[in-house]
């Protein structure tokens, strides 16, 4: 199992490099940014990017305590980092985009998901879980751009 979790996080580099491969060769003019505007004042988009970069780092947490097969810690470290602040609701009642609002919550609120399985100790039902979490992290920042 160590050695399934220590291979997904050394490939995450490899399936980052390939997906890159498709847009070597562009150059800035070629490429249109269709996402959605969120609209936020720089103080709410200062405080959403903060609140993105601790829940990478947490979910980076996440991933070395499964490796030491640490799935309380895992469990808290779920719960107190990667579910809705008071800072992100704030963001999210700034913001006049609905999909944002759904998103984000939808996004935090799978954490609790995450920590319920990181709690039942099964490696497999945890990377899912966190699979899933982390697709909610894709589908906004497929969606929207500062």
């Amino acid at each position: 199992m160590k050695i399934f979790v220590m291979f997904a996080i050394l490939s995450i580099p490899l399936f980052c490099a390939a997906e890159e491969q498709g847009t070597a060769g562009l150059t800035a003019h070629d490429i249109v940014d269709n996402r959605t505007t969120l609209d936020l004042s720089q103080r709410m988009k200062h405080r959403l990017l903060s609140n993105m970069r601790e829940q990478l780092a947490a979910t980076r947490t996440i991933i070395g305590l499964l490796a030491q097969d640490k799935f309380e810690r895992a469990s808290s470290t779920a719960r107190a980092k990667l579910g809705t602040t008071e800072d992100l609701k704030q963001v999210y009642d700034s913001s006049k985009n609905e999909d944002l609002k759904k998103l984000g919550q939808a996004a935090n609120s799978s954490s609790v998901d995450l920590a319920m399985a990181l709690n039942s100790k099964d490696l497999k039902k945890s990377l899912l879980a966190l699979k899933n979490s982390m697709g909610y992290c894709l589908e906004c920042h497929r969606k929207f751009r500062r």
